[in-house]
């Protein structure tokens, strides 16, 4: 092994996984871990769940978990990602959407669970002109002092975008709407490489083509005025004035004008996340690595692992640690030529950061 490719930074490990594939983790103000499972065609018995005493409950019951049909309001369908706010309740946003499925109404939603009764208090279900039969909700953020939430729609088949939701009235809508800033670059603009291959997507004729996910990772600026995105499939990331995504009165054109091309990040990374320094951090699947810009601009890595095999998504929690999911998406057989060369166990890791999450109230 070269110099360049030994490990670097702080890599703890915080769960094995040895079952369905997990995407998403959030980390409560208290400790209490959370993380989330897609229905993306392992056997999931829960989408959500709490790591406790390094066993995994269904969260918030295992009745919320079995969802009658991917139409169900009253149930979790397929959860991609999950959130604890600044208010330390848990927000999981349910794609609606098992296998990429055409979403319909009721099955896409963002609940809210209240932590310390572990109990469900709020459901908003999407309108069919928000969630689109070709959405699916990737990533969420919040900002609780403007009252919003801000999520990307990482479809590779249909129109990308960010959909906003005004957290007092559950009314939300479209913004960037299959803007060139939410959609995925393609060759020869792009060529992702992840462990020394191309990294692509095979049909069901056997045919491949490159990967098409479009606005996926999503992070808060420290202060709230800027709300940052990536498309999975770009090496570019881009920045909002979360000001204009929330005033009504302001049309595609007008939110556009405010974007900023925040330049290179690296590929084949979708999470991203802020801490009360004003840092944002990346991941980098193609280099096993995570990496953060500073306020002034100024770029570095805070782990490079070989372990880290898709790093996924990322969560700041209060006790100074960064928490990341590991788990070998670029293995399943839709990338690697119909065979599934994904191995156990999955990991959820940590790296200390000396920095807390954002306080958006």
């Amino acid at each position: 092994m070269s110099a360049t490719d030994q490990p670097l930074g702080e890599l703890e490990v915080v769960h094995e996984f040895s079952g369905a594939m997990p995407t998403g983790v959030s980390v409560s103000r208290q400790g209490r871990v959370f993380v989330n499972f897609p229905e993306w065609g392992d056997d999931v018995r829960f989408t959500v769940a709490e790591i406790r005493d390094g066993e995994l409950v269904p969260y918030p019951s295992q009745a919320f978990n079995d969802s009658k049909s991917r139409t169900d309001p009253d149930a979790l369908v397929s959860v991609q990602s999950i959130v604890v706010d600044p208010a330390d309740r848990l927000w999981i946003l349910d794609t609606g959407s098992p296998l990429f499925q055409p979403t319909a109404h009721g099955g896409p939603k963002l609940v809210c669970v209240d932590l310390a009764r572990d109990e469900v208090v709020r459901t908003i279900l999407f309108p069919e002109d928000v969630a689109l039969p070709t959405t699916y909700l990737n990533d969420v953020r919040f900002d609780l002092g403007r009252g919003f939430a801000f999520i990307t729609d990482s479809s590779d088949q249909g129109p990308n975008g960010i959909i906003v939701v005004d957290l007092d009235t559950g009314e939300c809508w479209r913004r960037l709407h299959d803007h060139p800033s939410t959609r995925a670059e393609t060759p020869p603009d792009l060529r992702m490489i992840v462990e020394g291959r191309e990294f692509l997507e095979r049909s069901e004729d056997g045919s491949t083509s490159p990967v098409q996910m479009g606005a996926d990772g999503i992070a808060i600026g420290a202060d709230g005025a800027r709300l940052y995105y990536c498309c999975l499939a770009s090496r570019r990331w881009w920045s909002v004035a979360t000001d204009a995504l929330i005033n009504r009165e302001h049309d595609d054109d007008a939110v556009a004008a405010t974007l900023i091309d925040e330049g290179d990040k690296g590929a084949a990374g979708d999470g991203m996340e802020t801490d009360d320094q004003g840092r944002l951090y990346v991941t980098d699947g193609e280099h096993n690595a995570i990496h953060r810009r500073h306020p002034d601009g100024r770029w570095e890595t805070v782990v490079h692992d070989p372990r880290l095999l898709w790093p996924d998504t990322l969560s700041v929690a209060a006790g100074g640690y960064l928490y990341v999911t590991a788990n070998q998406l670029h293995r399943q057989d839709k990338y690697r030529g119909g065979s599934d060369e994904r191995e156990y166990p999955y990991f959820l890791f940590r790296t200390p950061i000396d920095a807390g999450p954002i306080d958006l109230r």
